[in-house]
């Protein structure tokens, strides 16, 4: 068992680090306050190639593996968790393309979005179906060569910006979940048209928005699979998708301990820094530990994944354990600085609001745990 990353992953994870320093960090507090996607900074982030790190190589993409996925994630987050949503969204919808596509359709939909900047959407949730997707209401039928879809789609990173989206739509209301067919759509299609970009708590600097569909007519060339398989692709996605997101959550979590241990160490109270006293002493000690705990989970969810293992459950864990201490860390953070962390002129406050969303996307916290009930408890009947 080895713990180390090679040689590329290292280069890997400085070069993103460093692009975080020089590119993210300096204007992420004004993103966030301007509520405004960084086309700017997305333009350089698609000239290194992290905004086709999904793609595979033989298709124009840089072909990360889940493992480089997760370094890169950790260190975009680092630098702002709303940039690196935006980059992490991209991959989230090249991913049922990657895994399901054809060829013809991976050369079609997936090798343009390497000749320049553009942006990809995943569009799953809906008002009504946020964890639940037997609720989705938005409908695809077939008419001769094509389907004809109606509906809307809500909470979609990348709405705003993208070119192509990978939709999910009912082609059987009488089998629930088992009825849903996934659709690779071009965004400019008549009828598609996109709503206000939200205003969010945190991560502002990644566009959401919702997505409505008025009778879209989709080539049936662009069914990923089959009719019907829907469900499966959208699960598989999460599967490959979360590692990521604790990886940002653990990006996010350490930017924050490093804030609250620079300042613990620098602020004087009754004659000596405040790191000096055991309950913030012990504080840090705890983000610490909860950070590198949440790495390995991260890492082994990743690698189960680079080795075409069953990762439902691992996935699943390190996407909630990497958000909850995220979101522990960054209010401890703000705790240490006090009334000072409390201020926008500080940067843990923005890290706090960030970290809720963490545990929202990409599938609650609280179903990542069903899901590992079910992975266990059927675990326990065979």
């Amino acid at each position: 068992m080895d713990f180390s990353l090679n040689e590329e992953q290292l280069e890997l994870k400085e070069l993103t680090h460093q692009f975080a320093v020089k590119e993210i960090r300096p204007v992420a507090a004004e993103y966030d306050e301007k509520n405004e996607f960084p086309i700017e900074v997305m333009k350089k982030a698609s000239e290194i190639g992290f905004l086709t790190s999904g793609i595979p190589v033989e298709y124009g993409g840089t072909g990360f593996s889940n493992l480089d996925n997760a370094i890169t994630c950790e260190e975009l987050a680092w630098g702002c968790a709303g940039m690196y949503t935006s980059i992490m969204a991209n991959t989230l919808a090249i991913t049922p393309i990657a895994l399901y596509g054809t060829d013809e359709q991976k050369k079609e939909f997936l090798t343009p979005l390497t000749k320049e900047m553009k942006f990809a959407c995943f569009a799953l949730t809906e008002r009504e179906a946020g964890s639940d997707n037997t609720a989705i209401k938005t409908t695809a039928v077939k008419d001769g060569d094509n389907y004809i879809l109606n509906g809307s789609k809500t909470f979609i990173t990348n709405a705003g910006v993208s070119s192509l989206g990978v939709f999910f739509a009912s082609t059987d209301k009488t089998r629930g979940a088992r009825g849903l067919t996934a659709f690779i759509i071009p965004m400019d299609l008549p009828g598609i048209s996109v709503g206000k970009h939200e205003n969010k708590m945190g991560h502002r600097a990644s566009n959401t928005a919702e997505i409505y569909l008025d009778d879209v007519k989709v080539p049936a060339k662009n069914v990923l699979k089959r009719e019907g398989f829907g469900f499966i692709i959208a699960l598989k996605t999460l599967d490959y998708a979360r590692p990521a997101v604790g990886a940002g959550g653990i990006g996010v979590a350490r930017a924050a301990y490093e804030e609250a241990l620079k300042y613990a160490q620098e602020r004087i109270q009754f004659g000596k820094p405040i790191a000096h006293f055991q309950h913030n002493a012990f504080k840090l000690a705890d983000m610490a530990t909860g950070i590198d705990s949440a790495r390995l989970l991260v890492y082994r969810s990743a690698w189960m994944l680079d080795n075409n293992l069953k990762a439902s459950k691992e996935s699943a864990m390190a996407k909630i354990v990497a958000t909850d201490v995220a979101m522990k860390v960054t209010i401890e953070a703000v705790q240490i600085f006090g009334g000072y962390g409390y201020m926008k002129e500080y940067p843990v406050e923005k890290m706090m609001r960030d970290a809720k969303l963490l545990q929202i996307y990409e599938g609650t916290n609280e179903i990542q745990r069903y899901v590992i009930s079910l992975e266990i408890l059927g675990s326990m009947k065979k």
